[in-house]
Order: C-alpha cells, then sequence, then structure tokens
C-alpha cells in the first residue's frame, strides 16, 4: 500500500524548504508566547475540533463494518476529548503545541486504532452516484457558453458550490444530515465578488494566454466537489492541451476523496471511447498523494506523486483544508492556485472575510 512506502517532499516547493515552507497557514502561537499556557487561538482551534466531535460519533456508530461501533464510537469521542482538554491545560502535551495538522493525525488515528477505517463511507457513494448523473448537465452548460472568460468563471464558481459538501465542518455536517445539499442551490447562492481573496480577473487573463503544458491539482471531496466541481475545470483544462494530474488520497479521511474511488468515479464517467462528454481523457492522470487527512503538509507526499509532479506548471490546491488552513501561503517554482470555500468562523475571522466566503488565490511565476 502507498502509504507504508517512504514520502518524499513535494517537488515544485520553493527551497531550502525547511526556510521558506510551512504546513500550517494561521499561527496559533509565537515565539514569545509562553509554551505551557494554550493562547486564546489555540483554544478556539481545540473548541472546533472539539464541536465536531458529536458528528463523527454519529457517523461512527453506525458503521456496519465494525462490531459493537456504538461502544467503539463512544470510546473515540472520550478519548479525543480527553486529548483536545490535556492541550488546553498543557500545550506541549501528546507531541504539541497542537496545529491543525496534528489535530487531525490525532482525531484519524484513534478511529484507525478503534477499526473505524472509513466511517463516511456510505455517505461518499450516494453523494458520488448522485453526482454522477449530473456530470453531462453541468458540462454541457459550461460549454454553452461561448466566452472563454465567462466559461472560466462559470467553472470556478462550480468550484466553490461543489467543495460545501463538506463533512468535517461542524456546521455543514448538520445541514445536510437534515436535508442534503444542493449543488445548484450552492451555485445560485455564492456570496457576490469581490470574494475575501479574489485573483479570478489575474487568472483569466493568464488562462487565455498559452496554456499550461501539465497542471497538478490536489482534490478534495467526493460527491458534488470532485464530479461537478473539479472534474468539469480538469476537463477544460484538458480541452486545451493540458495534461492534467489528479492527485487524491492514500487513506480515507472524512468525506474526501480517496484514490480508488476518483479511479472509480472517472471509469464510470468515461464513455466507451475514453472520453469525458467529447474530451479526450488519454491526457488525465490519477495519482495516490501519501496523504491520509483532510489537510496536507506538502514535505510528505508519495514518491509517485513526486515523480510525476517535477515537470509541471500549474499546481491547484482545492478545499479549505489543503488550500486555506494549510498551503495559503506556499511558495511554488511554478504557477499555483489556492482556490476553496470559507467554511469555518475561525479561518473567516483570520481572513477578514464572511463565513462561506470564496478565495481564489492565484500566483504567478514569471520565467
Amino acid at each position: 500500500m502507498e502509504s507504508a512506502s517512504e514520502l518524499v517532499a513535494f517537488p515544485l516547493l520553493i527551497t531550502p524548504i525547511e526556510a521558506n515552507y510551512r504546513a500550517c497557514t494561521i499561527p496559533w502561537r509565537f515565539p514569545s508566547d509562553n509554551p505551557r499556557k494554550a493562547t486564546p487561538t489555540e483554544i478556539a482551534w481545540i473548541d472546533l475540533f472539539f464541536n465536531s466531535i458529536s458528528s463523527f460519533k454519529k457517523r461512527a456508530e453506525s458503521d456496519p463494518t465494525v462490531p459493537d461501533a456504538p461502544i467503539k464510537a463512544e470510546k473515540f469521542a472520550q478519548r479525543y476529548a480527553e486529548i483536545l482538554e490535556d492541550f488546553k491545560k498543557d500545550p506541549e502535551s501528546h507531541g504539541g503545541p497542537p496545529d491543525c495538522v496534528h489535530l487531525c493525525r490525532i482525531r484519524e488515528q484513534i478511529l484507525r486504532e478503534l477499526g473505524f477505517k472509513d466511517i463516511f463511507k456510505k455517505v461518499k457513494e450516494e453523494e458520488n452516484a448522485k453526482a454522477i448523473t449530473l456530470f453531462d448537465d453541468v458540462v454541457r452548460l459550461s460549454d454553452a457558453i461561448e466566452d472563454e472568460g465567462k466559461r472560466l468563471e462559470n467553472l470556478v464558481r462550480g468550484i466553490f458550490a461543489g467543495n460545501i459538501f463538506d463533512l468535517g465542518s461542524a456546521q455543514l455536517a448538520e445541514v445536510f444530515s437534515k436535508d442534503g445539499m444542493s449543488f445548484l442551490a450552492s451555485f445560485q447562492n455564492l456570496v457576490p465578488r469581490p470574494w475575501v481573496i479574489d485573483d479570478l480577473d489575474a487568472f483569466k487573463l493568464k488562462w487565455s494566454k498559452k496554456p499550461w503544458k501539465k497542471a497538478v491539482i490536489f482534490v478534495d471531496n467526493s460527491g458534488a466537489d470532485i464530479i461537478l466541481g473539479i472534474l468539469p475545470f480538469a476537463r477544460e483544462l484538458l480541452r486545451r492541451g493540458t495534461q492534467v494530474v489528479l492527485a487524491a488520497n492514500d487513506l480515507p479521511s472524512i468525506n474526501d476523496v480517496t484514490y480508488p474511488e476518483l479511479i472509480d468515479i472517472i471509469s464510470k464517467l468515461k464513455d466507451e471511447h475514453g472520453q469525458l462528454v467529447g474530451v479526450d481523457a488519454s491526457n488525465l492522470l490519477i495519482a495516490n498523494s501519501g496523504n491520509d487527512l483532510p489537510v496536507i503538509d506538502l514535505t510528505g507526499v508519495s514518491q509517485e506523486l513526486a515523480y510525476l509532479s517535477s515537470d509541471a506548471e500549474l499546481v491547484v490546491l482545492e478545499g479549505m483544508g489543503r488550500g486555506l488552513e494549510t498551503n495559503l501561503y506556499a511558495q511554488f517554482k511554478c504557477d499555483s492556485l489556492k482556490i476553496g470555500m470559507v467554511k469555518h468562523p475561525e479561518v473567516a475571522q483570520f481572513l477578514g472575510g464572511r463565513l462561506y466566503d470564496c478565495v481564489i488565490k492565484y500566483n504567478q511565476v514569471l520565467p
């Protein structure tokens, strides 16, 4: 399994990596802070993770693959809550100080140790099946837009609308459990521009010029996010002659799409000629990122992804976990796009925007 092989640094990070790269975007503490006392930012984020415990516990209770799931789900909730409380009392406990990568990793470790491999499996399957039926309509509507700039904006809005399907956000998990989420309603209800970080016009300008030879896209959630958001965008890149590498998680985490799931989705969407609604998909590659969290530290990716990415001219980090909470300020040797919806109040506050605001941050590297 990929996760067992040695991880390497993503080859397009600016070097030296130690001096230029920090995975987590929001500093939870500064060197001047007392190492034994939790900072107000640490406490706010620990509370955010604490508030999501009940939705994880609920999913775990109904996992049919785990014997005594309700008892083990309760154990997960208790153990994770205790660790979060310990961090509040002493930030240096449990290998701290905590950050968003560390708290995600601990949560996943507890679930896996108790036998919970994929507590969101059922909801992912349902959402993928639903989104697959809508894929053709979404791309045909996009294709009908003749103006290239307007079509790109439509595709970008589709990424935001799809990205709302995120069960790692406590508020959204609650909304979703009540009435599901409609891609169309999300698309129509996006907050108006200008967004909190809005480089769409600069991205449009570059898009209108020579296409990138190769793009690597770090994907996020299952369902509408990957199928109705990212894949229509990737298809447009393919149509323009760009080779596209989609990097998906090695192991399940929240409702993020995994490498085997993505292979399955693509095979269902392609026709008998290997096309995605009339666009040749032979230049579409799917890679295992080597990651097993809803956030990503780019100092550890699979060797396969590193090999495929080394000559890319565009890196796209999509979603709040990979593109906002981690890597928003990551610098690359090539053009980069960080794109996602703000779904945590703490991120909105840090950026000075609104909850459910949108971020499209484009950095162009001049030759």
